[in-house]
Order: structure tokens, then sequence, then C-alpha cells
């Protein structure tokens, strides 16, 4: 455990309060990976916490504290229950001053494992077996739990994928026969919790998951091949999707330009121009071409943008005598021309060009 976290967790104890990781920090560190997301869990109040923390305002979406320590992320939570859930929320609460009701409300076995500031692990609900298992189980009714929070659908499909583990049975079925519920999130949320999933070298276990649970119908989302790209445009840019997922202008106009590549099938100095050097290398990257040629084309490129062509729009204009309605026409034959290598970005030579066939 980092000395940083120990000195957390003992400054709480050293105030007369119980404290203990627990989470994805514990979950992680049995299992030899390392993480900056810290929960912790205690009976102090958040006024007590006030008082253990004078310096720190920082509320953390629980009402609990957020400490922002070198490279950590520290969450601070009251033990609680909680007592009525509207729209996956939490809208009452219970503080209370036991750890093991605290634990029971934690969504899976293998996020319940907690740990003390001299690193024994309290397991109160098996979760040490489970993540010797590999298996994703949920706390409590599963029914309840997943009509109470949907979110929790996606979330045991992400951990699933991330740690390459299995869904219990009673939770898989329990998903399958509860797997509409999904539509009652938001776009954000859903984006969030896909991107996890499409991001990870193991994203094939989870999209099948998803779609054999029919969540990928709900989500009007489908698949047919997909090449893994540690790029979440050209992840999305692989999926049928009718439905924007909260994706901003450069997102959507990012996925659009490395769709379009991909199902042109070839990159070359026009498509290089046309969608830039970014989408190409995603696209080359999903299409099997060699990323170091696209690189080298990219570098000889003869124009890469309209103000490098080598003529002004006036000039275009007393040459061919067209009507300036037609100049975007002929500025786009000569860059075409010029991408073909069948002209150079000259002067001289574009205007010549010019004069033969005006």
């Amino acid at each position: 455990m980092d000395v940083i976290i120990k000195k957390v967790l003992n400054k709480i104890i050293n105030s007369g309060y119980e404290a203990y990781l627990v989470g994805g920090y514990v979950r992680d560190y049995l299992l030899g990976i390392k993480s900056l997301d810290v929960d912790i869990c205690t009976n102090a109040l958040p006024k007590d916490l006030h008082k253990i923390f004078p310096n720190n305002n920082n509320l953390n979406n629980y009402g609990g504290f957020n400490l922002k320590i070198k490279n950590y992320n520290i969450d601070i939570t009251t033990y609680r229950k909680e007592l009525k859930y509207e729209k996956r929320k939490p809208v009452k609460i219970e503080y209370i001053n036991s750890l093991e009701e605290d634990i029971l409300r934690r969504d899976f076995t293998i996020n319940s494992i907690c740990m003390d500031s001299n690193e024994k692990v309290i397991d109160l609900t098996n979760g040490v077996n489970d993540l010797n298992n590999h298996v994703i189980k949920m706390l409590g009714n599963i029914k309840k739990r997943l009509n109470d929070d949907p979110l929790r659908i996606l979330r045991a499909i992400r951990f699933a994928t991330v740690l390459n583990f299995h869904l219990d049975k009673e939770l898989y079925n329990n998903i399958k026969e509860n797997y509409q519920l999904v539509s009652n999130l938001s776009d954000i949320r859903i984006k969030e919790e896909l991107t996890k999933i499409f991001l990870n070298k193991n994203y094939l276990v989870g999209l099948n998951l998803l779609k054999e649970l029919k969540i990928l119908e709900v989500l009007q989302i489908d698949f047919d091949e997909i090449v893994y790209v540690n790029d979440i445009s050209g992840m999305w840019a692989q999926l049928k999707i009718n439905k924007n997922y909260g994706f901003t202008k450069q997102e959507i106009r990012n996925i659009i330009n490395i769709k379009e590549i991909i199902n042109g099938g070839v990159i070359n100095n026009k498509v290089l121009y046309k969608y830039g050097l970014y989408n190409a290398l995603v696209a080359a990257e999903i299409l099997q071409i060699d990323k170091k040629i696209v690189n080298k084309m990219a570098k000889k490129l003869p124009i890469n943008n309209e103000k490098d062509l080598q003529i002004t729009a006036k000039e275009i204009l007393e040459i061919t005598k067209i009507e300036p309605v037609k100049l975007n026409v002929y500025k786009k034959n000569i860059i075409n021309l010029i991408l073909d290598g069948k002209l150079n970005n000259n002067n001289k030579e574009i205007k010549k060009y010019l004069k033969l066939i005006s």
C-alpha cells in the first residue's frame, strides 16, 4: 500500500473512527493491477471529515470527501444505507455505523472486499473466492438491484470484459430477463461504459455478451467484424449505430471520416488530403495497411490544403473566363490532378493547363 493512502487512512483512524479501503482499488490490488482511484469507507460523518480534513471542501457525488494527492484520486464516504432510488440515483440515504451493512449495498462481491491500514483483507461476502474463480457475482436481490440501477448491467459486462471474468449464472439469467432496462439509461452513461469495453483488448468478450443478451438491440448498435485499435473513434466507426450517444461534433466527424475511409478500402493522396493524417492512420490500422507507408505518403503529399494551391482565384477566372460560381469545380479539378501526380503544384504549369482546357 502506498504511504500516501496509508497516511489518509491513519488520519481518520487516529481521530477515533474506522476507515477501510474498499472497492476497485482493493480488487485491483489483489489482482496485481495498479490503480490510482481509491475508495475509503468510514463511520466518520461528513461533519467529522470536515474536522479531520479542515482545508478540503471537495465533496464527492455521494456526500463524502474527495482528495487529490499527487496522482491519487481518493473518495472518502460515510457508511450508509440507500433507502430509495429515482432514475438510478439514491435520493434517500441513511448514515449508519456498520461496515457490514455498508458493504452489502455495493454491486458485486469482487468490489466489496475491504482492506485495513495494515493491509489485512476483510472479506464479508466471499469476494476473494469469486476473484480467484474469475466470476462477476451480484450482491443482494439481483432483480431489484438491476431495477434500482440498470447501469449495473453494463458495469457487469464491462468488468467481465476488462478482467476477463465470466458472469455468474444467476446474474446472467437476470440480465437476460431484464435487458430492456438499459433503455432507461442516459446516452452519456451508456457511452462511458461502452467506451471502457471497446478500448479494452478483450473487447470481443463484451461485444459478444452485449449481443447475446440482446442489449445491442436496445441500444440500436450492431457489428460484423471489428479490428481492435486503441482509438475510440476508430472502434465506434466499425459499428452500425443508429443513435448519437453524446458524441461531440469532432467525434462525429472523426467517426464518419474513418468509416468512409474504411468503406473505400484504400489510402492514397486523395484520402490523406480529404480526411487528414489522423483519420487515415486510424483507418490504416483497421484496414491492416502499414502506418509507416501512410506517414511517408503524408510527408510527400504534394498539396495539403486549398491554401497551398499555387494559383489565385483571380488568375483562374482571368484565364478561363468562367463564371465565379464554377470556380470551386475548377479548383477541385486542379487539386485532384496534383494529388494524382498528373500536374505539378506550380503557378506556370497550372496556368498552362488552364489555357489548354479553356
